[in-house]
């Protein structure tokens, strides 16, 4: 088996000390020899990001995991701030893999065309896929995890296993393509 790729892992909570989903995620991952996890908010409390260090470390491995609560549809703040300062335009992440690791205080049902939100989470996180592409990247199949507040121990121990597998394991990208209604004509 040829050895798994590197993953570099941005994790996005803003109060990761008091997190129970996210930091069971990141502490299940961290072990792994292939795996740079990082706090943001712990990394940069100023919020004053080093862009220049972050993109040495976007260049030294193959796959960016962005694993964040899911707010108001989007990123926490220094996440999106993150993604504005660091990500390079052009072909400098071609071929490299971005995979989202998301948590929702929700449930699935909920993100449904027919539940609360009236969205799938697919949907949702279409402007991350379109980061994705624009970029270069390949996405990868994201491990999504609802209903934080009241996942059981039992589940969070198998979701963190299943995290560790995804992060150990031959990455399977999502096809990208545009869906006929997607495209908008002049």
């Amino acid at each position: 088996m040829p050895p798994a790729p590197s993953v570099l892992v941005q994790v996005a909570h803003p109060d990761l000390g008091r997190s129970r989903v996210n930091a069971a995620l990141a502490d299940a991952v961290r072990g792994l020899r292939h795996v740079t996890v990082r706090d943001l908010y712990g990394t940069y409390p100023d919020h004053r990001i080093d862009a220049s260090r972050e993109r040495e470390l976007l260049h030294t491995h193959s796959t960016l995991v962005l694993q964040f609560p899911f707010y108001w549809y989007s990123t926490p703040p220094l996440l999106k701030q993150w993604l504005d300062q660091v990500l390079p335009y052009g072909p400098a992440l071609t071929g490299k893999t971005l995979r989202l690791a998301v948590s929702t205080g929700s449930a699935a049902h909920a993100y449904t065309c027919g539940g609360r939100t009236g969205f799938t989470m697919a949907e949702l996180l279409r402007p991350l896929e379109a980061t994705a592409h624009l970029t270069g990247m390949k996405l990868a199949e994201p491990l999504l995890v609802h209903g934080a507040r009241d996942i059981t121990d039992e589940e969070l121990e198998r979701t963190a296993e299943q995290y560790q597998e995804l992060l150990s394991t031959p990455r399977r990208t999502l096809t990208q393509s545009c869906r006929p209604a997607d495209v908008r004509r002049p």
